[in-house]
This record gives structure tokens, C-alpha cells and sequence, in this order.
């Protein structure tokens, strides 16, 4: 049985942008303030490292069991550090070869920031994916390779298309407290800076999730 899932505020981590301070801890105050699921991701991190992080997060959301916990790409890590699930983007292991790696009771997340790759989504597999991160809405420096921004309504498009087939979506890139009400059709947001480069994690993640009333529709 698969872990549940809300991804209504959803935290992806970044090593670097929450410096001087622990990755971990950051991940526990955004909890504290509303974050309803973890992505670890370091891109620069070494193998090792990246297990003794998602272990480090792991212990950070003990506490908290409902909060599921991604690993970026990396399927080995994710299993090895019994995280509840992977997230992988176009470049990655084809899906569903790493849902046969990960089995059943695991959850996959995947991007999608075209037409086309959308279609692909929906054309695997009934079961294979569980959430879409679509974007960017806007262009964002914590991921320049990710192309031009769909703005809001273009990811509102995407979304209902994989809505329609019973996926979960979440919209990422550029997104802030401030433009959080701009972004809809979506079943959740996806950040980087606007919480591991705020002063305050934990009053981020409430003012985030304060916007998230009038920003996100059921």
C-alpha cells in the first residue's frame, strides 16, 4: 500500500540556499509551518552524501509521519534510506522501469513541462505515476536548465489533462507567497527559495500556506 500523499505545500530542499544552517532543520520548521511534503534533492552531492542527508530529513519528519518524503532521481537512495517514494524529471530513468524497481508501495513523482510530455505521462501505464510537477510557471535560478516559464494558465492546462486521468499535480518554479495566488488548478505548490532562503522557514511555510486558501483549487 502506498504512503498517503497531500501535496498541497510541497518542499523541495536545497543544500545550498539554506546554508549556514542544516538541511534538516530547515525541513523541520517548514513542517512546523504547513509543508506537507519533502523532496531532497542536492544535484552536486555525491551518493553518500545524498543517503546521509535523506537520513538526516528522515529523522527530521519522524515526528511527523504524514509528511511523505521524496528523493530527486536518485532510486537507490530513496530504497536504501526507506524514503516513501522518487521524483524524476524527463532526463531520468524511464518511468516505469523505476516503478518496477521501486514496487508497489512506493510513490513516483514526475515532471512534465510541455504538451508532449504530458502525453507521455498519460500514456504509461495505469498506476505508474503518482504526482505530475509541472512547470515552471515562472523561471527560476534554482533550475535554469528548466526552460521558458507556462506562466499560470499554461500549467492550469497541463494539470487538468493529468487531473482528469487521476493524477495529483503540483505546480513549481518561481513561485512565492505573493504569486501563490496566481497559480490554480492544481492540488499543490512546489518551492525552493521562498523556503530554504527565507529567514524564518517556519513563518515562510505559514504564509505560504495561508495563500494556498484562495491559490489552489480542490
Amino acid at each position: 500500500m502506498r504512503p498517503a500523499l497531500d501535496p498541497a505545500l510541497y518542499l523541495v530542499t536545497d543544500t545550498e540556499l539554506s546554508r549556514p544552517r542544516a538541511v534538516a532543520d530547515i525541513v523541520r520548521a517548514a513542517v512546523a509551518g504547513g509543508v506537507t511534503a519533502v523532496q531532497v534533492r542536492d544535484k552536486t552531492a555525491s551518493r553518500r552524501e545524498l543517503y546521509a542527508l535523506t537520513l538526516a530529513v528522515r529523522e527530521a519528519l519522524a515526528a511527523t509521519p504524514g509528511v511523505a518524503l521524496f528523493v530527486n532521481d536518485a532510486v537507490d537512495v530513496a530504497l536504501l534510506a526507506g524514503a516513501d517514494g522518487v521524483h524524476i524529471g524527463q532526463d531520468d530513468l524511464p518511468p516505469a522501469e523505476v516503478r518496477a524497481l521501486l514496487g508497489p508501495d512506493r510513490l513516483l513523482g514526475l515532471s512534465a513541462g510541455s504538451a508532449a510530455e504530458m502525453a507521455a505521462t498519460l500514456a504509461l501505464p495505469a498506476g505508474t505515476v503518482d504526482v505530475v510537477g509541472i512547470g515552471p510557471v515562472w523561471s527560476t535560478p534554482t533550475k535554469p536548465d528548466a526552460g521558458t516559464g507556462l506562466g499560470p494558465e499554461g500549467v492550469a492546462a497541463l494539470s487538468g489533462q493529468a487531473r482528469a486521468a487521476g493524477l495529483r499535480t503540483v505546480a513549481i518554479g518561481g513561485i512565492d507567497a505573493a504569486r501563490a495566488a496566481s497559480v490554480s488548478g492544481v492540488d499543490g505548490i512546489c518551492v525552493v527559495s521562498a523556503i530554504c532562503a527565507a529567514p524564518d522557514p517556519e513563518a515562510a511555510a505559514r504564509e505560504l500556506r495561508s495563500a494556498l486558501a484562495t491559490a489552489v483549487t480542490p
